[in-house]
Formats: structure tokens, C-alpha cells, sequence
């Protein structure tokens, strides 16, 4: 049996524009209101562009190959990421539960920055696990993928040389956020589902909950 297209080592993908989509999230994070952030967030997106700048330093062009730490480091980016927009979507949730975000427009700003940022978390999450992560997938490391896309059973609408890259994660992600289940990428490995449960949940009760309240203030 011949080697599929999609798991033959190739030159990588560039790290760049994984850099540009985090670099307007750390915006959007740090523009939230006190009340939508923890304490310490102006320090924590300082941590989140750290680790940014700490990546493009050490591999600012193609990920071609999977090094340990780089891959940890961009674990972590992801992590702090996701504890931060998980704290504004605690302190959403409560500003509509007790009342305390009067203005549909702030309310509807805000929640779409938080559905936002939730969006590239879990995109990076998707990218930095499938198959191990950039770096292993461009040198072929493991053969089992965790998300199935459409062009790795459908080969005639691909290219020859066609692997999944940063944007297909993001659009996974964006996609699963927008209709709370997976549309045309089908997640393969237990945490890949596990991880796409736990953001359509987020996206549905954050969704659900600040559309709610943007409809009984106008009215």
C-alpha cells in the first residue's frame, strides 16, 4: 500500500501568519474592560507576546522539523490563552446573570471578542496536537491523524502535495464554534472530540446567553 499525500514529509508551514492571528487576540484580550478580565491581565497578554516573540525567534520561517521545545512553548501559549478568555467568559457569564453589562452593545462587543479569542485558542490547540504538532507532521512522525479532512479520502480535490496547515485548523475551529458540532473535518482521536465538545458547549452557552440578554434589553 502506498503512502498517502497528506503523510509524506514536507518543507512545513510558515509560522508567520500563526504569529499575526495570535498578535490580534492579544489585542482583543487586553481592550476587554477590567470587569470582563482577571485582575493581571495587561501581565498576562505581556506573558502571551513573550512566548509569541519566543517562538518567531526560534523558528521565524518553516516548521520543518518537531522540536520538544519549541512544541512546549507553543503548548503553553495556548494554555495561557485559554485560562484568560476562560476567566472574561466566567466574569461574561456573570455580568448577565446578575445584570452588571446594561449596554447591548458592550454586551454583544464583548461576547463577540470572547467567541473570538475562543475560536484561535482552540485552533491552536487542534494545530499544535494533530499528529504531534507542525514540526511532526512535516517529517511524517506519526501516520494515525486526529482530525479527518476532506482531502485526505477525496484525493482528486486536493493537490499532489496538499497537508493540512494553520488556516484549516482555524477554519475547524470556526466552523465547530459557529454550529456547535463538526461540519466536513471529523475528529478521529478521543481528545480531538473531547476538545471540540468542551468549544461547542463554550460556544453555545456563550452565544446562547449574551444573544439572550442583547434581545431583553432591547425589549
Amino acid at each position: 500500500m502506498s503512502t498517502p499525500h497528506w503523510h509524506k514529509p514536507h518543507i512545513g508551514e510558515h509560522r508567520w501568519p500563526v504569529s499575526f492571528v495570535v498578535s490580534v487576540v492579544i489585542v482583543l484580550q487586553y481592550l476587554l474592560p477590567a470587569s470582563m478580565s482577571l485582575q493581571i491581565e495587561p501581565y498576562i497578554c505581556g506573558v502571551e507576546a513573550a512566548l509569541m516573540l519566543a517562538l518567531f525567534s526560534i523558528r521565524p520561517g518553516r516548521i520543518n522539523q518537531h522540536h520538544k521545545s519549541s512544541w512546549w512553548l507553543g503548548v503553553t501559549l495556548a494554555g495561557v490563552m485559554t485560562i484568560s478568555n476562560v476567566a472574561s467568559a466566567v466574569r461574561l457569564v456573570d455580568g448577565i446573570i446578575h445584570s452588571t453589562v446594561k449596554s447591548p452593545t458592550n454586551l454583544l462587543a464583548f461576547g463577540g471578542s470572547i467567541w473570538l479569542t475562543n475560536i484561535v485558542v482552540f485552533s491552536l490547540w487542534y494545530w499544535e496536537f494533530d499528529r504531534g504538532g507542525p514540526g511532526s507532521r512535516a517529517e511524517a512522525l506519526i501516520p494515525y491523524p486526529d482530525f479527518l479532512f476532506p482531502q485526505m479520502t477525496s484525493t482528486e480535490y486536493a493537490p499532489e502535495h496538499w497537508h493540512p496547515g494553520f488556516f484549516d485548523y482555524l477554519y475547524t475551529s470556526f466552523t465547530n464554534a459557529s454550529a456547535f458540532s463538526p461540519t466536513d473535518v471529523l475528529p478521529l482521536s478521543r481528545w480531538a472530540k473531547f476538545l471540540m465538545m468542551i468549544q461547542s458547549a463554550t460556544s453555545l452557552v456563550t452565544v446562547g446567553l449574551v444573544i439572550a440578554r442583547a434581545v431583553n434589553i432591547l425589549h
